[in-house]
């Protein structure tokens, strides 16, 4: 239930968001009319489309984005026709018919007769441009829905995400009904009402068309409902803490891994009468990196007694799915407890789980008896551990209470107690605060150029770079990427698509980073690409304070996945 609040929340929140800004003129230019037949059906289109789309979306693949994508250019082509109509009916059809004829013919209809179908088409026309807008909570229903399939489930939660932002635009129908009303009395001057809605609408597409939407009005920090989703996941769902279950569930079966490394496959009874902890992770996440050096100690401590750590590891980016990639990092991380990798989710799926990291505490009779998502209550889970183990011996094991201390090292270190920039995506499915003034033309090549100076989260592109749903490739020698961050550590997941190692340097401040450098790079900021991972490019070691952060590859061939900061 807790979700489907989010999501209706969520829904809510969309109306103050960038990318809504510009779809509002389409619904005030409808507020004079009947609710019943022009402002519902338009709410009850654009919901309805919006639904699908996501639906699709979250399983459907590139395609589906594409096919959006022309959806969206009609979608434009159809409002920009209304808009014209608007203004001037007479020119529109002197100078497009005869589409713009229908046009002028459906805007007529709809506001003689209170038509419902032209209504409702306009509703749909706005759903197909309301469709990209996300924030943190359509992201958890959107990976979600992915991850899990397309089910009734995410579908329902698609639609109350929908019926969120129909809410608030439907409030804000009626209140502008009320508005258009009152001006109409006040200055009899319907008809240039109707001509400023229109240029507004028109105004509107024109801003869509360009990328303003997201490039312009994503500056303004009262205009970006992003952070304020993201403390209600935090207040309301609180990931990161642990939950005593009343009532165990048996753990689901381990069945459905890819591949098992460092073990033989296993299964529930084989696990039988062993403490078993499942660790749901992935190898360039920094979350997940930094709670290994408990997992290795208490592996190390406890084994002998009944201990089974078994990590399931589910990709998050692609190359995350190649066995060589996956053995690498076992290997550098000095992993010897059993890995499957779950690249097809089956273990993730039977376990509803949600987070990366994620851990699931296995009693000997194979019920779960403790979960914990994210990082910390390191202690809180290793005294279960010695719970659970003792249960398993009927109170025999001799045993120390004392808990294992450790510090990791690198990217493994725990994070810094001080304020960081959010994590932030390259690919254009979760991009965020990208200050380049060009707009982003996805899969396909374009030079892009930073601005002169970055506000703090804000980070640019340089050079030509391709940016596709999940990363950016270099396409050009020279290209560079710039971040205005603030956070003792900076990391960047990287990789080369021709699998050939790759110049990097890094400056802080215009400056080589001297001591401020990070474990892959050296004083002078100099470091190589030798294969897709997580790679730490700054440890502060003075004061945290926002720093400009730069990036230039002297090579092409460089991709860029996520920035992490700690």
């Amino acid at each position: 239930m807790l979700i489907i609040f989010l999501a209706y929340i969520g829904g809510l929140l969309t109306i103050f968001s960038p990318c809504v800004l510009p779809v509002l003129p389409f619904i005030f230019a409808r507020s004079d009319q009947s609710f019943r037949r022009s402002g519902l059906p338009i709410l009850l289109g654009m919901a309805a489309t919006f639904t699908l789309l996501a639906s699709l979306a979250a399983v459907g693949g590139a395609w589906l984005v594409e096919a959006n994508q022309y959806g969206r250019y009609a979608a434009m082509a159809l409002l920009l026709v209304l808009g014209l109509a608007l203004i001037s009916p007479a020119l529109a059809e002197r100078l497009m018919r005869p589409f713009v004829t229908l046009g002028g013919r459906l805007q007529q209809r709809a506001d003689q007769q209170g038509s419902v179908k032209g209504s409702l088409l306009l509703g749909v026309a706005v759903g197909f441009l309301w469709a990209p807008c996300a924030g943190p909570i359509l992201g958890l229903v959107l990976a979600g829905a992915a991850l899990n399939g397309a089910n009734l489930y995410s579908a329902l939660l698609l639609l109350v995400f929908a019926a969120g932002a129909a809410t608030s635009l439907g409030v804000a129908l009626l209140a502008g009904g009320r508005v258009f009303s009152l001006m109409k009395r006040g200055l009899g001057a319907e008809e240039w009402l109707r001509r400023a809605l229109g240029a507004a609408v028109v105004a509107g597409v024109v801003v869509i068309a360009l990328g303003w939407d997201t490039r312009f009005l994503s500056q303004f920090d009262f205009l970006n409902t992003a952070a304020t989703e993201q403390k209600l996941l935090e207040q309301l769902e609180q990931p990161s803490g642990a939950i005593l279950v009343a009532e165990p569930p048996a753990m689901p079966p381990l069945s459905g891994a890819t591949l098992w490394l460092n073990s033989p496959p296993l299964n529930n009874e084989m696990l039988r009468g062993k403490v078993v902890l499942v660790d749901f992770w992935t190898y360039s996440c920094i979350n997940c990196l930094r709670t290994l050096p408990y997992l290795k100690a208490w592996h190390e401590k406890y084994r002998d007694q009944g201990l089974v750590i078994i990590g399931i590891h589910a990709p998050e980016f692609a190359f995350e799915k190649d066995r060589r990639n996956v053995e690498q990092a076992i290997r550098d991380l000095g992993i010897t407890y059993p890995v499957a990798m779950d690249n097809q989710y089956a273990i993730w799926n039977a376990f509803r789980n949600n987070y990366w990291p994620a851990h699931y505490l296995v009693d000997a009779n194979g019920k779960i008896r403790h979960q914990h998502f994210g990082e910390g209550a390191y202690q809180e889970t290793e005294r279960m551990i010695q719970a659970l183990l003792r249960e398993a011996h009927h109170g025999k094991l001799a045993m120390s209470d004392k808990t294992v201390q450790v510090a990791g090292t690198g990217a493994t270190a725990a994070a810094a107690d001080a304020e960081r920039s959010p994590e932030t995506y390259l690919g254009y499915a979760r991009q965020e605060n990208l200050a380049s003034p060009e707009p982003i033309h996805q899969d396909s090549a374009m030079q892009y150029s930073a601005p002169r100076a970055l506000e703090l989260n804000q980070w640019a592109f340089s050079g030509k770079w391709l940016v596709s749903p999940e990363s950016a490739a270099l396409k050009a020698s020279g290209g560079a990427i710039s971040y205005h961050f603030q956070g003792r550590d900076l990391h960047l997941v990287m990789g080369a698509r021709n699998n050939q190692p790759l110049r990097f340097r890094v400056t802080l401040d215009g400056a080589p980073p001297g001591a401020d450098h990070g474990a892959d790079v050296d004083a002078q900021g100099n470091g190589l690409i030798r294969e897709q991972r997580l790679y730490q490019l700054i440890r502060q070691t003075s004061k945290i304070t926002g720093r400009t952060f730069r990036i230039e590859f002297p090579d092409a061939g460089a991709e860029a996945f996520a920035f992490t900061f700690g």
